[in-house]
Protein backbone atom coordinates (compact mmCIF):
# COMPACT_ATOMS: atom_id res chain seq x y z
CA UNK A 1 0.00 0.00 0.00
CA UNK A 2 2.33 2.49 0.86
CA UNK A 3 4.54 1.86 -2.95
CA UNK A 4 1.19 2.28 -4.76
CA UNK A 5 0.56 6.06 -3.06
CA UNK A 6 4.32 6.59 -4.16
CA UNK A 7 3.44 7.87 -7.78
CA UNK A 8 0.68 10.06 -6.35
CA UNK A 9 2.95 12.14 -3.91
CA UNK A 10 5.68 12.64 -6.25
CA UNK A 11 2.78 14.06 -8.96
CA UNK A 12 1.57 16.44 -5.75
CA UNK A 13 5.35 17.61 -5.34
CA UNK A 14 5.88 17.92 -8.86
CA UNK A 15 2.71 20.23 -8.65
CA UNK A 16 4.06 21.76 -5.29
CA UNK A 17 7.27 22.30 -6.88
CA UNK A 18 6.26 23.50 -10.00
CA UNK A 19 5.01 26.95 -7.80
CA UNK A 20 7.10 26.68 -5.10
CA UNK A 21 10.35 27.04 -7.78
CA UNK A 22 9.07 29.36 -10.14
CA UNK A 23 8.36 31.93 -7.33
CA UNK A 24 12.01 31.54 -5.60
CA UNK A 25 13.53 32.09 -8.97
CA UNK A 26 12.02 35.35 -8.92
CA UNK A 27 12.12 36.37 -5.36
CA UNK A 28 13.41 39.29 -3.74
CA UNK A 29 16.84 38.76 -2.69
CA UNK A 30 17.71 35.14 -3.15
CA UNK A 31 16.03 34.92 -7.18
CA UNK A 32 18.75 37.39 -8.09
CA UNK A 33 20.69 36.12 -11.60
CA UNK A 34 24.31 36.02 -9.94
CA UNK A 35 23.00 33.58 -7.58
CA UNK A 36 23.73 30.36 -9.10
CA UNK A 37 20.92 28.46 -10.35
CA UNK A 38 21.56 25.28 -8.90
CA UNK A 39 21.52 26.99 -5.42
CA UNK A 40 18.31 28.69 -5.97
CA UNK A 41 16.98 25.32 -7.48
CA UNK A 42 18.03 23.02 -4.37
CA UNK A 43 16.13 25.99 -2.32
CA UNK A 44 13.32 25.67 -4.14
CA UNK A 45 13.80 22.01 -3.63
CA UNK A 46 13.95 21.99 -0.02
CA UNK A 47 11.41 24.38 0.70
CA UNK A 48 8.91 22.21 -1.70
CA UNK A 49 9.39 19.55 -0.07
CA UNK A 50 8.83 21.25 3.44
CA UNK A 51 5.51 22.95 2.25
CA UNK A 52 4.03 19.70 0.98
CA UNK A 53 2.66 18.01 4.00
CA UNK A 54 0.83 21.76 4.05
CA UNK A 55 -0.13 21.92 0.38
CA UNK A 56 -1.52 18.84 0.34
CA UNK A 57 -4.38 19.39 1.47
CA UNK A 58 -5.21 22.14 -1.05
CA UNK A 59 -4.55 20.12 -4.27
CA UNK A 60 -7.16 17.32 -5.43
CA UNK A 61 -5.00 15.60 -8.04
CA UNK A 62 -6.93 14.67 -10.97
CA UNK A 63 -7.32 11.23 -12.32
CA UNK A 64 -6.44 12.25 -15.71
CA UNK A 65 -3.32 12.25 -17.43
CA UNK A 66 -4.21 15.52 -19.59
CA UNK A 67 -6.09 17.16 -16.42
CA UNK A 68 -2.63 16.46 -14.78
CA UNK A 69 -0.55 18.60 -16.97
CA UNK A 70 -3.27 21.65 -17.03
CA UNK A 71 -2.85 21.79 -13.35
CA UNK A 72 0.85 21.73 -13.79
CA UNK A 73 0.71 24.73 -16.42
CA UNK A 74 -1.66 26.62 -14.04
CA UNK A 75 0.88 26.58 -10.98
CA UNK A 76 3.58 27.56 -13.56
CA UNK A 77 1.68 30.24 -14.50
CA UNK A 78 0.38 31.55 -10.84
CA UNK A 79 3.89 31.23 -9.82
CA UNK A 80 4.70 33.97 -12.62
CA UNK A 81 2.65 36.23 -12.33
CA UNK A 82 2.61 36.42 -8.18
CA UNK A 83 7.23 36.63 -8.75
CA UNK A 84 6.30 38.72 -11.69
CA UNK A 85 4.23 41.35 -9.19
CA UNK A 86 7.34 41.16 -6.73
CA UNK A 87 9.91 41.31 -9.69
CA UNK A 88 7.96 45.07 -11.12
CA UNK A 89 8.24 46.52 -7.85
CA UNK A 90 11.91 45.31 -6.89
CA UNK A 91 12.70 47.84 -10.69
CA UNK A 92 11.29 50.63 -8.74
CA UNK A 93 15.30 50.74 -7.18
CA UNK A 94 16.43 51.10 -11.44
CA UNK A 95 13.71 53.35 -12.08
CA UNK A 96 14.86 55.71 -9.20
CA UNK A 97 18.71 55.07 -10.23
CA UNK A 98 17.61 56.32 -13.83
CA UNK A 99 15.96 59.91 -12.76
CA UNK A 100 18.72 60.16 -10.17
CA UNK A 101 21.67 59.70 -12.91
CA UNK A 102 19.73 62.24 -15.31
CA UNK A 103 19.41 64.34 -11.84
CA UNK A 104 23.22 64.29 -11.85
CA UNK A 105 24.42 64.41 -15.42
CA UNK A 106 25.31 60.47 -14.80
CA UNK A 107 23.44 59.08 -17.01
CA UNK A 108 25.77 58.04 -19.47
CA UNK A 109 28.05 56.35 -17.06
CA UNK A 110 26.83 52.97 -17.47
CA UNK A 111 27.72 49.23 -16.27
CA UNK A 112 26.46 45.98 -16.29
CA UNK A 113 23.95 45.09 -13.84
CA UNK A 114 24.35 41.70 -11.57
CA UNK A 115 20.93 41.09 -11.04
CA UNK A 116 19.54 42.10 -14.24
CA UNK A 117 22.56 41.41 -16.93
CA UNK A 118 21.45 44.59 -18.46
CA UNK A 119 23.51 47.82 -18.79
CA UNK A 120 22.27 50.85 -16.27
CA UNK A 121 23.24 53.15 -14.76
CA UNK A 122 25.99 52.96 -11.85
CA UNK A 123 23.62 55.00 -9.45
CA UNK A 124 20.73 52.99 -10.58
CA UNK A 125 23.21 49.66 -9.83
CA UNK A 126 24.35 50.92 -6.72
CA UNK A 127 21.06 50.96 -5.53
CA UNK A 128 19.71 47.60 -6.78
CA UNK A 129 22.59 45.84 -4.91
CA UNK A 130 21.97 47.46 -1.92
CA UNK A 131 18.44 47.33 -1.86
CA UNK A 132 19.18 43.22 -2.09
CA UNK A 133 21.71 43.39 0.38
CA UNK A 134 19.17 45.32 3.21
CA UNK A 135 16.44 42.62 1.92
CA UNK A 136 18.63 39.90 3.40
CA UNK A 137 19.58 41.83 6.42
CA UNK A 138 16.19 42.83 7.31
CA UNK A 139 15.10 39.24 7.08
CA UNK A 140 12.32 40.14 4.13
CA UNK A 141 13.36 37.21 2.08
CA UNK A 142 11.43 35.13 5.29
CA UNK A 143 8.07 37.29 4.28
CA UNK A 144 8.85 35.86 1.17
CA UNK A 145 8.78 32.67 2.07
CA UNK A 146 5.32 33.15 3.85
CA UNK A 147 3.97 34.13 1.11
CA UNK A 148 4.82 31.54 -0.72
CA UNK A 149 3.21 29.49 1.78
CA UNK A 150 0.16 31.65 1.55
CA UNK A 151 -0.36 31.86 -2.10
CA UNK A 152 -2.01 28.50 -1.84
CA UNK A 153 -4.67 30.20 0.35
CA UNK A 154 -4.69 33.44 -1.84
CA UNK A 155 -4.95 31.03 -5.10
CA UNK A 156 -5.53 27.82 -4.48
CA UNK A 157 -4.79 25.14 -7.19
CA UNK A 158 -7.64 23.85 -8.96
CA UNK A 159 -7.60 25.96 -12.36
CA UNK A 160 -6.03 28.43 -14.63
CA UNK A 161 -5.81 31.69 -12.96
CA UNK A 162 -8.74 34.17 -13.79
CA UNK A 163 -6.67 36.79 -16.55
CA UNK A 164 -9.00 40.10 -15.02
CA UNK A 165 -7.26 39.31 -11.14
CA UNK A 166 -4.18 38.72 -12.82
CA UNK A 167 -3.81 41.80 -15.31
CA UNK A 168 -5.22 43.60 -12.17
CA UNK A 169 -2.39 42.62 -9.94
CA UNK A 170 -0.08 42.90 -12.55
CA UNK A 171 -1.25 46.89 -13.26
CA UNK A 172 -1.51 47.67 -9.41
CA UNK A 173 1.68 46.04 -8.82
CA UNK A 174 3.17 47.92 -12.00
CA UNK A 175 1.25 51.39 -10.65
CA UNK A 176 3.06 51.17 -6.95
CA UNK A 177 6.74 50.47 -8.07
CA UNK A 178 6.33 53.69 -10.46
CA UNK A 179 5.33 55.83 -7.36
CA UNK A 180 7.90 54.21 -5.16
CA UNK A 181 10.29 54.98 -7.80
CA UNK A 182 9.47 58.46 -7.81
CA UNK A 183 8.80 58.98 -3.80
CA UNK A 184 12.58 57.29 -3.43
CA UNK A 185 14.07 59.77 -6.14
CA UNK A 186 12.02 62.82 -4.98
CA UNK A 187 15.19 64.45 -3.13
CA UNK A 188 16.76 64.39 -6.83
CA UNK A 189 13.68 65.86 -8.76
CA UNK A 190 13.88 68.86 -6.13
CA UNK A 191 17.59 69.00 -6.59
CA UNK A 192 17.42 69.05 -10.40
CA UNK A 193 14.47 71.82 -10.74
CA UNK A 194 16.47 74.30 -8.09
CA UNK A 195 19.48 73.44 -9.45
CA UNK A 196 18.46 73.83 -13.00
CA UNK A 197 16.63 76.92 -12.06
CA UNK A 198 19.51 78.66 -10.77
CA UNK A 199 21.80 77.91 -13.54
CA UNK A 200 19.18 79.92 -15.73
CA UNK A 201 19.53 82.74 -13.75
CA UNK A 202 22.98 82.72 -13.78
CA UNK A 203 23.02 82.68 -17.35
CA UNK A 204 20.83 85.17 -17.40
CA UNK A 205 22.99 87.16 -14.71
CA UNK A 206 26.30 86.75 -16.71
CA UNK A 207 26.25 85.86 -20.03
CA UNK A 208 29.94 85.80 -20.16
CA UNK A 209 30.07 82.64 -17.91
CA UNK A 210 30.19 78.69 -19.33
CA UNK A 211 27.49 77.57 -17.30
CA UNK A 212 27.77 74.29 -19.59
CA UNK A 213 31.26 73.38 -17.73
CA UNK A 214 30.37 74.58 -14.72
CA UNK A 215 26.84 73.08 -14.44
CA UNK A 216 28.14 69.29 -14.93
CA UNK A 217 30.85 68.92 -12.22
CA UNK A 218 28.45 70.68 -9.92
CA UNK A 219 25.65 68.62 -10.37
CA UNK A 220 27.50 66.06 -9.87
CA UNK A 221 29.18 66.84 -6.45
CA UNK A 222 25.59 68.55 -5.43
CA UNK A 223 24.08 64.89 -6.46
CA UNK A 224 26.35 62.97 -4.55
CA UNK A 225 26.25 65.19 -1.72
CA UNK A 226 22.10 64.79 -1.39
CA UNK A 227 22.72 60.80 -2.35
CA UNK A 228 24.85 60.86 1.02
CA UNK A 229 22.17 62.69 2.65
CA UNK A 230 19.28 60.74 1.62
CA UNK A 231 20.00 57.25 0.77
CA UNK A 232 19.33 55.86 3.87
CA UNK A 233 15.71 57.30 3.89
CA UNK A 234 15.52 55.95 0.47
CA UNK A 235 16.27 52.49 1.16
CA UNK A 236 14.21 52.52 4.52
CA UNK A 237 10.96 53.41 1.57
CA UNK A 238 11.71 51.33 -0.35
CA UNK A 239 12.04 48.28 2.52
CA UNK A 240 8.81 49.32 4.03
CA UNK A 241 6.64 49.55 0.74
CA UNK A 242 7.81 46.26 -0.29
CA UNK A 243 7.17 44.81 3.33
CA UNK A 244 3.89 45.95 3.01
CA UNK A 245 3.52 44.03 -0.52
CA UNK A 246 4.37 40.85 0.61
CA UNK A 247 2.62 41.12 4.14
CA UNK A 248 -0.70 41.87 1.89
CA UNK A 249 0.05 38.39 0.00
CA UNK A 250 0.70 36.62 3.36
CA UNK A 251 -2.84 38.19 4.88
CA UNK A 252 -0.73 39.29 7.73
Amino acid sequence: MQIAILPEISALFVLVFARVGTLVMLMPGIGERFILSRARLSLAFFVALVMLPMARSTITLPSEPAAVGGLLISEILIGLALGSCVRLLMGALQTAGLIVAQTMGLGFAMTVDPSGGMQNPSIGNFLSMLGITLILASDLHHVALVAIHESYRLLPPGGFPDVGDVLGLAVKAMSRGFALAVQISAPFIVFGLLFNLGLGVLARLMPQMQVFFLAIPASILGGMLVLLAAVGVMMGVFLEDLGAFLRQLTGI
